[in-house]
């Protein structure tokens, strides 16, 4: 008898509707907290023993989280036994979370790809944020206009038969939106920059390493650590300089130039001419140029200096410069090496060295370029050249003195 009174409680219980509902709820959150702090645990244990790298970083992005978001919708539908009718008003709330769910789900499978992609080779040669980001908005715009179909109990091509009347409506809303993914099209198929790229912009005050691509917005990191987001098609109607052919020749650009004082440029004597043969990097130059000068002027008579070839001090000094740097490790000789003379100015005659570092670090890079112009303006003296430079307040008052 005691038996049968349990059994027919339970029963009561059971066709009881709100003890049904409560049932139903607290098992479908047991559900999930069994999935969500038991089961994802074992499996994340697992995952992290194993040596693919795409498990790990699907376990990072969520995708395993939002999946046990399904595990209460599945206990609910099971112990409902809900009416797959569409006017079924339980149904159509089911139906749109399930949609939602799916939404997400996809959502965390492509960022998941995305970083896989990122942590791979061929992201530097090819950016695929702004695609993948085009792809979750055309999904998540197919999952409101399911969810909307859903409640409003009408079929999704209903909803998309009315966009063509909003077509400029959207155009409008979404200029932006098409402009920035034409501008990620030309930046992937034109190769024009790349993060990791030493990007520089004069309009938007930019000048740093691309550290982020994505639809919308180009992300540089200054130098200065700062960041400029610029908006990707405004960065294309405007005009940037890329470092990267720079990085990618092995050889950095030295242009830099001495003015020297006018006043002090003469021609070399004996005696200079002697003095100047004890540099090493000098000796053969002097010699096989005075071997050549001797041949030209073939009269020992006493002579105007302007009758005959001699050598100047500029270009004895022109000559050190070129021959220091052909013996100098950081320079390389395969690339454009020049020491020239540019026209005199009211700054003096200017001595521009033209030439590219071995090195395109920029620390080692100012460092090598500030070592070589270091030496070559303390030896201008051993020439018996003069630098150029502006009068200060202390030549105004020697000059007072004397």
């Amino acid at each position: 008898m005691l038996m049968e009174y349990i059994i027919e409680y339970f029963v009561q219980l059971y066709t009881n509707q709100y003890f049904f509902v409560l049932a139903v709820s607290l098992l479908a959150i047991s559900s999930y907290l069994i999935m969500r702090f038991f089961v994802l645990k074992v499996i994340f244990r697992f995952l992290n023993m194993t040596s693919n790298k795409f498990d790990d970083i699907l376990i990072t992005t969520g995708f395993f989280n939002r999946l046990s978001f399904a595990v209460p919708l599945i206990v609910v539908y099971v112990m409902t036994d809900i009416d797959n009718s569409p006017q079924n008003l339980s149904y159509r709330i089911f139906f749109v979370l399930f949609v939602v769910i799916m939404g997400t789900i996809i959502n965390s499978v492509l960022n998941a790809f995305n970083q896989s992609y990122l942590n791979s080779k061929y992201s530097k040669r090819l950016n695929i944020k702004s695609y993948i980001q085009i792809i979750k908005l055309i999904i998540n715009g197919l999952v409101f206009i399911i969810v909307v179909a859903i409640l409003i109990n009408k079929s999704p091509f209903y909803l998309l038969s009315g966009l063509g009347a909003l077509t400029a409506v959207l155009m409008l809303v979404f200029k932006d939106t098409i402009l920035s993914f034409i501008s990620s099209v030309q930046i992937s198929s034109n190769d024009l920059f790349k993060v990791g790229d030493w990007l520089e912009t004069e309009e938007f005050k930019a000048d740093g390493e691309v550290v982020d691509i994505a639809l919308h917005t180009i992300k540089i990191q200054n130098w200065d650590k700062t960041v400029t987001v610029i908006p990707t098609h405004k960065l294309l109607d405007s005009s940037f300089k890329n470092w990267r052919g720079m990085t990618d020749s092995g050889g950095r650009r030295i242009k830099r130039s001495i003015n020297i004082d006018l006043n002090s440029i003469k021609f070399l004597n004996e005696d200079m001419i002697e003095r100047l043969k004890k540099i090493d990097l000098l000796s053969d130059y002097l010699n096989n140029k005075m071997i050549e000068i001797k041949k030209y002027n073939k009269s020992d008579a006493e002579r105007s200096l302007l009758n005959v070839r001699n050598l100047t001090n500029i270009g004895t000094y022109r000559a050190y410069i070129r021959e220091y740097l052909n013996n100098n490790s950081n320079i390389s000789k395969d690339m454009t090496f020049l020491i020239r003379q540019l026209p005199p100015s009211k700054n003096g005659l200017p001595i521009e060295i033209y030439v590219f570092s071995n090195n395109t670090n920029w620390v080692e890079y100012e460092s090598i370029q500030s070592d070589i112009f270091d030496y070559l303006l303390a030896s201008i003296n051993q020439f018996d050249l003069k630098l150029f430079q502006n009068p200060t307040g202390s030549d105004f008052n020697k000059s007072n003195i004397a």
